[in-house]
């Protein structure tokens, strides 16, 4: 084996990572670099030239040094200023950018989660600052942006979200339901997912949830529930797999790909963040599916939601 450049680390072939940590280090090592990288991905990918809007064309921009190093380019025809976090999730945050590009690093490389007390122990910054920062990333970054119908063979399910009611509680099946959380999900096989918080679960809300984000043309599985009823006159396909006879897989029809996504996102919320209030559920889903529907993508997850951050809210 051929000796390695200890000073050079590089990722090793077989790794499954795409973007290693000290790749960041190497490209992000201050903050800085991390505003230079936002000014010249939203205004000037040279660097100098950009489109001033009291000119009305394209000027020469310039940082001039000040004691506090504002975050601000002006134009050095005009004096026009422009502010290169300014609509971004960094809008008016005192926290280094450098920290926030690390926080998105942590975020994105993970598939389980990663807690806001691991990013308070990580970047060094209050509890208050590491939960702000997960929420925007998560809330504003990591959303479930793409409208695109799904398609081909498409499995629905419906779960619930919620604690177990204790030793001592006692609880018919309704009570027990009743303090869960429904979630709708549909996910095309091979391809990306999505994920929704209802408001209750009946026909009245499942139906449209379904028609809404599967194409008319797919071939549509789920299981037995009567909340599926009659979904053959709206796809081209749908077949039924009957769960409570124990029956779990018979030939191509199956629902095992979206229960895995639901066991990925309950084992994941449980063993991370332990518990998740409805209030901020959706945001969690939205975290899940991202990083489910960007896992084969050929661009790092870091540098799609790096190029996401830079884009105005």
């Amino acid at each position: 084996m051929a000796p390695t450049n200890r000073n050079q680390p590089k990722r090793a072939a077989s790794s499954e990572s795409q973007y290693s940590l000290m790749e960041f280090m190497r490209e992000f090592p201050d903050d800085e670099t991390c505003l230079n990288f936002l000014w010249r991905t939203r205004y000037s990918p040279d660097g100098d030239l950009a489109w001033c809007h009291g000119c009305s064309r394209e000027r020469t921009f310039k940082r001039y040094e000040n004691t506090i190093r504002r975050q601000v380019w002006h134009c050095t025809s005009c004096g026009h200023s422009v502010y290169p976090t300014a609509g971004t999730i960094y809008h008016k945050s005192s926290t280094s950018l450098h920290l926030w590009f690390y926080a998105m690093y942590l975020m994105s490389s993970t598939r389980c989660g990663v807690s806001a007390k691991h990013i308070e122990r990580e970047l060094g910054v209050t509890y208050k600052t590491a939960w702000r920062m997960a929420n925007l990333i998560r809330n504003q970054l990591m959303t479930q942006d793409d409208d695109t119908p799904l398609d081909g063979d498409v499995e629905a399910d419906e779960t619930y979200y919620g604690g177990e009611p204790r030793e001592h509680e006692k609880m018919t099946r309704a009570e027990r339901y009743s303090r869960k959380v429904p979630v709708f999900a549909a996910v095309e096989r091979g391809g990306k997912v999505r994920a929704e918080v209802l408001p209750h679960v009946g026909s009245g809300s499942v139906r449209p949830m379904v028609t809404d984000v599967v194409k008319g043309t797919a071939r549509l599985y789920t299981d037995e529930s009567k909340l599926y009823y009659g979904m053959h006159r709206t796809f081209a396909e749908h077949h039924t797999i009957n769960h409570t006879e124990k029956v779990y897989v018979h030939g191509n029809v199956h629902t095992q790909t979206i229960e895995g996504f639901f066991s990925m996102v309950k084992n994941g919320i449980r063993g991370t963040y332990h518990n998740v209030s409805r209030k901020w559920l959706q945001g969690y889903l939205n975290e899940y599916a991202w990083r489910y529907n960007h896992r084969d993508d050929d661009l790092a997850m870091f540098r799609q939601l790096l190029l996401r951050s830079a884009l105005p809210r």
